[in-house]
């Protein structure tokens, strides 16, 4: 794992050279000369061009190896054809380089080959590479504005990472209007070497950041990304802002970043695996930003609210639906307390409800008392009623949370009469929210990310087994050299047989082969080929036999119809519930795990979910517990519950396929029969494509 000092001389220089530096207007190599010269920067500056002997008063040298000292960064904003040679000039003095010049993979095979000329030149070299294709970044806390981006932000404990840098300048403006303050600004642009999980590590080990805020279009190598996401979780919030959610937005991403966007209900899954915040939106990334760079997180989950209007005191209790978090239950004794400081028309219950006419005593003497209740986060809403002292009462709960060290957050709704209050809440460190469902959203996802972080989670560390992997192997290595492009149901079911997965009795029929002696009646019959992989849709499959004489008949009717192929003889098994089980290769991700409810109701219902490998026992049991089909294991509606241990047990075995065998083309067990009535589960079809 790659530490703070890694890129401690590339976000934090002592010395820094602008190679492209002008005086020409415009220019990018102007705004940044400008921008490090003259917004506070005291390290020391060089400038790199040769078409000048000195820019103002400042000498300006030919190329980087001309100044003949170590250099911390450069920043090459040249024309793309030129940075490979930039570059390679520079290394000997130079280690860690910002490529702002864009003309590199988001244009297609001309500037993809340049930066794998870059990638294969910083490997050989041991260089560190921002970029190319950015916006540069910017260390407010040492006063460095190393971008072209106008202005200093505030110096505080947000780090913003992104890969649209015209979206660094947006967010950049509206922060100053909410007074966020930032530790670092980072745009990565196409993140050819350096990327996101590179920048994540840093700033995991980065004392001025409390909270991480992520754009991102697409994630560059998946698996190594969680792993890493689910290590800082641990320690400070990541909040991302991920594109892509519809086709349109991929193809839009691709072309903008060259960046693969996956399925985005992967993503939600993925996230939510390594104790990301995922924000719906832009006005929800900077809530949520604001939230946690202001406060910290909900001690616990019972919430209290106290309200001036009746009717957004309504809508807050709405919005505890389904969270996390919910309303506290205040104790008789504090429900006696608080009507003693309240008109006898005063709501006591929560929300408190401290009536239209409330001044900053009211919000004073409530807030007072909560303090002894304890609960995790105060909610504080207010409506500009005629007779309301706004300012007044933005300063009683500043005081009162500075006093009590509270959790508070503001739900200040209005325009124009609420403008001082509010800028005094945000001038404080007071979270303020435009209406109350953003406020308990916001709160119940950093109360999630304060669970998962307080969680005792080990690393999972998958083993291969070697034995089974290589009858796994053999098996689909000699049907891929038949050229089949799947394997028969006998070798499926021997295939899943190794990862403890069962299929019950079956019989082959080849098509000029002996008949079985079955006597156990009733049974299925059905095509088992690879070229006839939706058996119903083709008529292969015939259910019900209840003799040997209607067993001929059907093997007769199926050798007639799929001359040639195999027949699958199967005890007709009494249905209960059927599930079905599959794997779906991510392009970011890799393997993911889907299942859901099967049969008719896979299309009908949707009732599917997806789990990311690995996963031990557990934490599957866990998952299918709080999934779609959780019902299933509790018990609903009086049915007694199915096994949830056997069943995560089945994952767990697919799970381990999809981990030893990622050369498939797809999967999938549909139905799975579970029972529960003492029956074991049964994969009664499995395909697996090679």
């Amino acid at each position: 794992m790659k530490t703070k000092n890694t890129y401690q001389k590339l976000f934090s220089p002592q010395s820094i050279a602008i190679v492209g530096a002008s005086n020409k207007k415009g220019k990018i190599g102007t705004i940044i000369a400008e921008n490090i010269s003259k917004l506070g920067y005291k390290g020391k500056t060089y400038l790199i061009n040769p078409a000048y002997k000195f820019l103002g008063f400042k000498r300006c040298y030919p190329s980087l190896s001309a100044v003949k000292k170590e250099i911390d960064v450069a920043i090459i904003c040249v024309p793309a054809k030129f940075v490979l040679g930039v570059v390679k000039e520079g290394m000997q003095n130079v280690k860690n380089f910002v490529i702002i010049s864009a003309g590199f993979s988001e244009i297609g095979a001309e500037g993809a080959k340049r930066e794998q000329e870059l990638i294969a030149l910083a490997k050989k070299n041991n260089l560190n590479i921002l970029g190319p294709n950015c916006l540069g970044f910017i260390n407010p806390i040492v006063n460095l504005n190393a971008s072209f981006a106008a202005g200093m932000p505030k110096a505080g404990n947000v780090a913003f990472v992104s890969q649209s840098g015209a979206l660094i300048v947006g967010l950049l403006d509206k922060a100053k209007e909410e007074h966020m303050g930032f530790s670092n600004v980072i745009s990565i642009g196409n993140q050819m070497q350096v990327d996101e999980a590179d920048i994540l590590e840093y700033l995991a080990e980065d004392k001025e950041t409390k909270v991480i805020g992520m754009y991102l279009e697409g994630i560059k190598d998946g698996s190594r990304f969680l792993k890493v996401a689910k290590k800082v979780s641990q320690k400070k919030p990541i909040v991302i802002l991920k594109a892509g959610k519809t086709e349109q937005a991929q193809k839009a991403i691709s072309s903008h970043t060259g960046a693969l966007a996956g399925s985005d209900e992967i993503v939600d899954v993925a996230f939510k695996s390594a104790g990301i915040i995922r924000a719906d939106n832009l006005d929800d990334f900077f809530a949520l930003l604001g939230l946690i760079s202001f406060t910290d997180a909900p001690k616990n989950g019972q919430m209290a609210v106290i309200t001036n209007a009746g009717g957004a005191g309504v809508l807050a209790t709405d919005a505890f639906k389904n969270k996390e978090i919910a309303l506290m239950e205040f104790s008789q004794k504090a429900k006696e307390n608080f009507a003693k400081q309240l008109p006898s028309e005063s709501s006591v219950h929560n929300p408190i409800d401290l009536l239209g006419d409330a001044g900053a005593d009211r919000y004073q003497n409530i807030l007072e008392m909560l303090k002894k209740e304890n609960p995790g986060s105060t909610i504080c809403i207010l409506t500009p009623q005629q007779q309301t002292p706004v300012e007044e009462i933005a300063k009683i709960i500043t005081s009162v949370k500075e006093k009590n060290k509270m959790s508070l957050a503001a739900v200040f709704i209005g325009g124009e009469r609420i403008k001082n209050g509010v800028l005094h809440l945000k001038q404080n460190n007071i979270p303020n929210f435009s209406n109350p469902e953003s406020c308990v959203r916001a709160l119940d996802q950093y109360y999630r990310w304060s669970i998962f972080a307080n969680e005792k989670t080990d690393e999972q560390k998958y083993a291969a087994n070697a034995d089974c992997k290589k009858i796994v192997s053999n098996i689909i290595k000699n049907a891929r050299e038949q050229k089949r492009g799947a394997l028969s149901f006998s070798e499926a079911a021997n295939v899943m047989l190794e990862y403890g997965i069962d299929s019950g009795s079956f019989w082959i029929v080849s098509a000029d082969g002996e008949k079985p002696e079955i006597k156990e009646f009733p049974v299925v019959a059905k095509i088992d080929s690879d070229k006839v992989l939706h058996k119903s849709d083709k008529q292969g499959v015939i259910l019900n036999i209840k003799n040997s004489g209607e067993l001929e008949e059907a093997l007769k009717a199926l050798g007639q119809n799929f001359p040639g192929e195999k027949v699958l003889v199967q005890p007709m098994q009494q249905k209960q519930v059927e599930i079905i089980l599959g794997i779906k290769k991510d392009d970011i991700f890799g393997p993911v795990i889907v299942y859901g409810l099967g049969g008719i109701y896979t299309e009908i219902f949707h009732m599917a979910d997806f789990l990311l490998p690995p996963m031990s026992e557990a934490e599957i049991k866990k998952q299918v517990l709080s999934g779609k089909i959780r019902f299933l294991f509790q018990g609903a509606r009086g049915q007694k519950a199915y096994d949830a241990e056997e069943f995560s047990k089945i994952i767990k075995g697919i799970m381990d396929f999809a981990l030893e065998n990622s050369d498939i083309d797809g999967f999938d067990i549909n139905p799975l029969f579970i029972y529960n009535d003492g029956r074991k589960a049964s994969a009664v079809d499995i395909k697996i494509i090679i």
